[in-house]
Order: structure tokens, then sequence, then C-alpha cells
């Protein structure tokens, strides 16, 4: 419930990229921003709750453009992970492929088993007993999806992406095969109608299957649609390679906001792998021609060097063509294996990026399978040295055993790259962190006290002011929730962010991946505190963010 509050003499930092930071009070009631004035100028209710905040900042809450929370926050609703970090809105959907729109029960098991290393993948009984009430896999459609998280309060808000990959999934089946001229319209109507139940635009997972096999032509067909019926609606790629390629991986991305006139959001715009190291001002030259063009071009990173994803993801595309079921057999076939094995540590293949597979990068992660819980956090070639076989039998052996359900983290950044990019002038902040399981990347815990802590205040890369921005009203912008999420401003949202400039600080590690950030006083979302004085108080403050047919965002009851 949201409550009354007066913090008393914080430093508010807006979110606003052309304001200074100043001291005042800031009324909270009714979930919204009732009054900002000078320090004891507000007359507040005598049952208003006072908080001294001198020396603090106070901000907007943070937002997540890159979120894979779409199942935990039905059964993790607390979501920890997120607000003892300050996160208040998140974007679900992610990476081409997620859990709607779909049309019947097996297109919903395949993607189930394809990204349980991303979310794990609650059993039929679990959803019955352990989630009972919740209606876990109990929709079909982009809306019925985000009137299930409605209907169980989250403690976020949330906004999602329609997933270019179940639109492919749909229309085309899980192959590797070119798209009909019919298919493609199938898919056009697919994206029309959850762009009508509220999506805010469409993601791609372009390494990942069954979306990795859409021709640029096909890509460019959705985005003539989004951009021509949606406008203000963006498309946020996971594009073709992060390693072999990057370069001209990012040149197709921009090239199709230039064809299509649809906005381009650059999602994780990492440039990994030695084969890219010092490469970032060769991109960032390419993202501000392509604003000069008059592109809509807008991008986010992670503060971190590793990446996160499942360990089929390394596998090459024709290896998984079929789905999941598919993939299992061709694992099984000693032939095909060895073939595979070919592809993923010799030549390099489009799984990994075109980089041939390092065992000693490669950490595991999450597994499903009890028998395989002694693997998480190793690297492979570790766990293979000391079993005395090839690092690649251990790879099929997780594969296997643990139905493609593995998570793992990558150990292939560049620092130099994370830095430049992140300060562009269309930069903002996604976490990309995977929740499941018990070896985390720590971005799961960490990624916005560490662009405020480390590189911020540590390193002076940005002004806090800056920074803020960047965290704040950029991706609000992006979304279209601004001014009334991502600003302190009277009458905007009162999602907010009381933190310690001095002492915050991400204390996550690849070891102990879950640990809170220090430094973060308070997390509001809509008025309603989720955390007080640092302590999570399980508070589901949280709305779904749908677009309307006028083309803003926001909840049903604003």
């Amino acid at each position: 419930m949201a409550v009354d509050i007066l913090f008393q003499s914080p430093t508010v930092i807006t979110g606003d990229e052309s304001a200074e930071p100043f001291v005042a009070d800031v009324l909270v009631s009714g979930g919204l921003i009732a009054k900002i004035g000078a320090p004891g100028s507000i007359d507040a209710p005598s049952s208003a709750r006072r908080i001294e905040a001198k020396g603090h900042v106070l901000s907007p809450g943070f937002i997540d453009m890159h979120a894979h929370s779409d199942l935990y926050l039905l059964s993790h609703p607390d979501h920890e992970a997120k607000i003892t970090q300050g996160c208040t809105t998140e974007v679900v959907g992610q990476d081409g492929i997620s859990y709607s729109p779909i049309r019947n029960v097996n297109q919903l098991r395949a993607i189930r088993e394809q990204i349980a290393g991303w979310n794990g993948n609650p059993t039929d009984e679990e959803c019955r007993t352990t989630l009972s009430g919740v209606g876990m896999f109990e929709w079909q459609t982009v809306g019925e999806y985000l009137d299930c998280l409605e209907r169980n309060k989250t403690a976020t808000n949330v906004a999602t992406l329609v997933p270019q990959g179940n639109l492919r999934l749909l229309a085309c089946g899980p192959y590797d095969t070119p798209a009909s001229s019919e298919e493609i319209q199938d898919q056009i109507q697919l994206l029309r109608e959850a762009m009508a139940q509220g999506a805010v635009g469409m993601s791609s997972g372009l390494t990942y299957t069954p979306g990795m096999y859409a021709s640029t032509s096909e890509l460019a067909s959705l985005c003539e649609a989004l951009a021509k019926e949606f406008p203000g609606a963006f498309y946020a790629p996971h594009h073709r390679s992060y390693g072999f390629q990057a370069i001209e991986s990012y040149a197709e991305m921009l090239g199709l906001g230039e064809s299509t006139g649809c906005p381009i959001h650059l999602t994780h715009a990492t440039l990994n792998f030695s084969e890219n190291k010092g490469k970032a001002p060769i991109l960032i030259s390419m993202i501000d021609k392509s604003l000069e063009k008059g592109i809509d071009v807008t991008l986010d990173t992670y503060p971190y060097l590793p990446g996160c994803t499942t360990l089929a993801a390394l596998l090459p595309s024709w290896a998984s063509s079929g789905g999941p079921s598919e993939t299992l057999k061709r694992l099984e076939d000693p032939e095909t294996r060895e073939k595979i094995r070919v592809a993923v540590e010799v030549t390099g293949c489009d799984g990994g990026h075109g980089i041939p597979t390092n065992w000693e990068e490669i950490q595991v992660g999450a597994t499903s399978e009890p028998s395989l819980a002694s693997y998480s956090g190793r690297r492979v070639a570790e766990i293979a040295k000391s079993l005395g076989k090839p690092a690649s039998e251990v790879f099929f052996e997780l594969l296997l055993k643990d139905k493609l359900a593995t998570s793992i983290i990558m150990h292939v950044g560049n620092e130099e790259n994370v830095r430049a990019i992140m300060q562009h002038r269309v930069h903002m902040s996604g976490s990309d962190a995977i929740l499941h399981g018990k070896t985390l990347h720590p971005r799961a815990y960490g990624t916005f006290p560490r662009y405020l802590g480390h590189y911020s205040r540590d390193l002076s890369l940005i002004p806090l002011p800056a920074m803020i921005a960047h965290l704040t009203s950029r991706p609000a912008k992006r979304l279209s929730v601004y001014p009334f999420r991502g600003l302190v401003a009277e009458g905007s949202a009162a999602d907010l962010v009381l933190f310690d400039p001095e002492a915050v600080k991400d204390m996550a590690t690849y070891d102990e991946p879950k640990l809170p950030s220090k430094g973060i006083r308070y997390v509001l979302v809509n008025g309603q505190v989720a955390l007080d004085e640092g302590k999570m108080t399980g508070a589901r403050g949280g709305k779904t963010l749908r677009r309307g047919s006028d083309g803003k965002v926001k909840a049903r009851d604003e």
C-alpha cells in the first residue's frame, strides 16, 4: 500500500540531463511525487512518514532495458535481485524468444525447453502445487501474459517486447528454411496482434534458433510494419555476432533502421573476444553516422566483461534446426557429435559468434539435473582436466544430461570497449541478467550500483547526474513513459531510489553472485516501499506498462 512519505533534504538528481542536482524536500502521496520544495517548506500530513535523507541522493528508479525476468516475476515475486539494486522498471521478451505469443502447447513446451537455461522450467506439477493460483503458462497471447503479471502483482513495473523468434516459430516452424511470402505475412499479423495487446516493440535473438534463420529481408518486412503501423515502437536486436564479423552484424541492424525507418535499440551492445579488442571507436563512428542521417538509434550495455547465455547457444544453428528434441537426437549420434565438435572447437560457428570456443573461458552456471550440480561455477576446461577427458565430452555430457538447460558465463569481454560504448550519448543500461539457479552472473544483483559506484564515482568516467540519466530518463524516453516515469518531478510516478553516493557499491561476485549491493537505502515503486533501510519488504507495487493505440505507454489505471 502506498503511504505518504516525506524525504527530508536529499540531494535530488531528477534524471533530466540538463538539470543540476539540488537539495530539497520531496513529498510522496498517492503513488505520485506530490510536492518538491525547499527544505522545511512542505506542510506534510502528520501521518506522513519522515525520512531524513541529508547527504543521500534521491533519483528516479532505474530502468532495466534488457531483463530476463519473464518467469521470475511470477515464481519469485519479491524480486530481491532487482529491487535491492534500485531497479523499478524492466523490459522483458528479450532476445527474440519468450513464452508468448504461442498457438499451442507443443510450441510452448519447445520454448520452455529451449530457454530453461535462462529462466528455469517449472514442471507441470510445480505449476499445480508450488505455484498454484499463479496461472503459470496458462496464456497464449502477449496480452494474456501481461494480464497474468498484473493479476499476480509484480515488484517492478514491466513492459514487454514481441519476440521475433516466436513469430517465426509460429509461422515457419523451428526449421532452418527461408520464409515464404505467406509466412512473412503471418508473422506480420502476429506482430500486429501482439502490439495491439500492449507490447512496446520487437526483439530478435539472431544467434538463437529459430529467429536466427530469418534473412535480412524478412526482418525488414517486420521492421517496416512496426515503423509504419506503430509509431514510437522500436526494434531491439541481439544481432548475428558479437565476435567474428561483429561490426558487419551491427551494420546490418543499422541498415535496417535506415531502410525501414524503424527505431533501432542495439541490445547489450558489446564487442567481445580478442577479435574485437579496441574496435569500439569503429562502432561508435557507425552509430554517429546513423544518427547524423536522422536514424533513431539507441543502445544498452551491462557494466561487466563476461556475457551469459545457455550452453546450447554455442551449437551451430544447423544442429538446432527442428527444435530441442531434434537437437538432442543429433547430440546422441557419434558422427554428428564429431561434426558439432569441429564446428564449435576448431572452425568456429554462428552459435559461438564465429570464434572457436576456448573452454577456459566458459564457466558453467545453473544446471537442472542434480547429478551435474558439482559442475556449477566451474570452467569447462577445469572440469575436463579433473575428469581426465576432453572438454568437448564435458560439453556434450552437460547438454544431454541437462536436456539443454545449462546456463554459462562467457569470460570474453574487453574493458576498453565497455568503457567507450557506455559513454555514448544514446547509451542506457540493460542488465541481461539470468536470475535462475545457484551460479549467476553478478550483474543479476549488481548492474546499477556498479554503474554508480565503480564507473561513475571510482573511475570518474561519467559524472553522477549524467550517469543517472543513462539509467532513468533515457530509457524512459525510449519506452515512451517519460516524463511520468524516469523523472523526479511533481506529478510523476513515485518510482524512486534513495542511495548513499559515497557508499553505493556492487557486492556480487562470480563466487558469490547473490550478494545484495551496498548503499541503496530505499526503493519505491509507484509509491510503495519495496526496500526499507536496505531491507526487503515484499511489496508488489509494480504495474504492467502497455502501449496503447495512441502510442502512449502506461498502466491501465493511469
